[in-house]
């Protein structure tokens, strides 16, 4: 999908000013598995390293070079340390990647770059014909012919369940959850998604599984439980409440200690609200999610009645300051939204009923959206897989969305992608591995294509507040999750729709995770 707008414009300018770099030969639409491709892009690279090698070494051994000028050549190479076996050895786990074009999440594309990873961090970004010599051993060299930052989705649930029906929370077994949930990060990292903000799930100890190496997956931020009145959008109304208290009630009294820490957290009033922070918190939670309002899929409450009150709000709000956790909020209608808004949160999940003066009042207050397209249109092309009860709900909810979402990226309100994905079995609509579409759903409702990948990548971290990681962006210095696109995203949005298929490469910590012929065993 090309938009035609000034940026489009200014875009295919640059792409034509790339076209006529000699650095490198103009790419093609490669396909994953063409080793061919992949093999002549790797010999170019090797053919100019050599060649810069050679013209360096040539200037510099002529006798009629003065001293001055070898140290002025030494400085304009960046070439600080001494050619010996010690650099070789240091350089062995560092990567230089080629890029046609690269995407930085935040800024303008550029092309016919070179990016140098190592130690898991972003250490050098510079023209593909001015490589810095000091790189000249780096063994590892790839060419791509898009490069950008990971992506991240900000709402998903990792709860390892079949379906949406909540119940099956309480009657599935653990073991279970946490097998399904292994398929499930893979299936987001290698989509293209290197991070993920958990809202509601068994996250926090996934993500200790995953940062120990056991299994692949993104870097995980999570909530722990969502926090929900009793009553509210996080309750299981068709379970009896006392067995929904001993599981996911703050009360201590209703604790064993075998208990396994749920995807939900029941809390009223002032003492059960700050308690539930703390247990989060406890739990390693990243971040901190309230149920502002009734919801789509909850069997008994309403998307326009607000939840909780705005004392509750507000100790939750003020106690997850007090560890550096933002507070994210889901809302639905316009009383939920004012109720969080005015509680100081700092992002806001759905956001359906917006209307002008709380898209103003956002923008004053520098709150953040996750409008989470992908769940809406997912639902209502499969009203099936809702229970019959919910199904008028998300109705009405998705006739408002679109609406509430254009307006939002209309008044600037600062946007990040998520998805809600929360299924984690294959082929299922909401499995986790298909969160690309969040982008061009983001361009259908008003954003450039440039736009919708700042959301997908330099934002995503913003929603952590003073938690955010160095993440999202091309930038020296930065952490070094990035992927490789098969075709320009720029000039053709849906190419996120493809997922996997359109990944060629992942790196995540400056480890290649995904490459054309690349099998990882874990």
């Amino acid at each position: 999908m090309t938009r035609n707008t000034p940026e489009a414009g200014k875009h295919q300018q640059q792409k034509e000013l790339g076209d006529q770099f000699p650095s490198s030969p103009s790419s093609s639409t490669p396909n994953e598995n063409d080793a061919a491709f992949w093999k002549a892009k790797a010999e170019e690279s090797e053919r100019l390293l050599k060649l810069q090698q050679e013209e360096l070494a040539e200037v510099l051994s002529r006798s009629v070079i003065s001293d001055d000028s070898k140290a002025l050549a030494h400085v304009q190479t960046n070439d600080d340390d001494d050619e010996n076996d010690s650099d070789e050895h240091r350089l062995k786990d560092f990567e230089i990647i080629f890029a046609d074009l690269l995407i930085p999440g935040k800024g303008e594309p550029s092309y016919k770059k070179a990016v140098v990873i190592g130690n898991g961090k972003i250490l050098s970004i510079c023209d593909s014909a001015s490589l810095p010599s000091k790189y000249y051993l780096v063994p590892t060299k790839t060419w791509v012919p898009v490069l950008m930052p990971g992506m991240w989705d900000c709402h998903v649930h990792l709860m390892g369940t079949t379906s949406l029906d909540f119940s099956e929370l309480a009657t599935g077994s653990p073991i279970a959850f946490g097998a399904r949930l292994t398929r499930s990060c893979r299936d987001i990292l290698m989509s293209g998604f290197t991070s993920v903000r958990d809202l509601g799930g068994h996250a926090c100890e996934v993500a200790q599984v995953v940062e120990e190496g056991t299994i692949l997956g993104p870097n995980i931020y999570s909530a722990g439980a969502a926090i929900s009145q009793t009553a509210g959008h996080g309750d299981l109304f068709n379970l009896p409440i006392g067995w929904v208290y001993s599981k996911n009630g703050v009360n201590p009294a209703n604790h064993d200690s075998s208990q396994i820490a749920s995807p939900l957290c029941l809390a009223d009033g002032p003492t059960e609200v700050l308690r539930a922070i703390r247990l989060q918190v406890r739990r390693g939670a990243a971040t901190i999610k309230v149920l502002a309002s009734g919801g789509v899929l909850s069997l008994s409450d309403d998307p326009h009645h607000a939840q909780f009150s705005p004392e509750e709000l507000s100790i939750i709000v003020a106690e997850a300051a007090r560890s550096d956790r933002a507070v994210t909020a889901h809302v639905h209608g316009a009383a939920g939204i004012r109720q969080a808004l005015n509680a100081g949160v700092h992002c806001l999940e759905h956001g359906t009923y917006l209307d002008e003066e709380l898209v103003d009042l956002m923008v004053e207050k520098d709150v953040m959206l996750v409008a989470t397209r992908t769940i809406v249109l997912t639902i209502i092309k499969n009203l099936d897989i809702l229970p019959p009860a919910t199904r008028a709900k998300a109705l009405e909810t998705a006739r408002h969305h679109l609406a509430a979402y254009r307006l939002a990226i209309q008044r600037g309100v600062k946007i990040a992608l998520g998805t809600d994905l929360g299924v984690s079995v294959p082929n299922h609509p909401l499995s986790h591995g298909q969160a690309g579409q969040e982008l061009v759903h983001a361009v259908d409702a008003g954003m450039s294509p440039l736009e919708a990948i700042e959301a997908a990548t330099a934002n995503g971290p913003l929603t952590l507040g003073p938690r955010a990681p160095r993440k999202g962006r091309i930038e020296e210095g930065w952490d070094a999750d990035l992927i490789a696109v098969a075709r320009d995203p720029l000039e053709d949005i849906r190419v996120f729709e493809e997922g996997e298929k359109s990944v060629t490469h992942v790196w995540k910590a400056g480890r290649c995770v995904k490459a054309p012929g690349l099998q990882l065993v874990f």
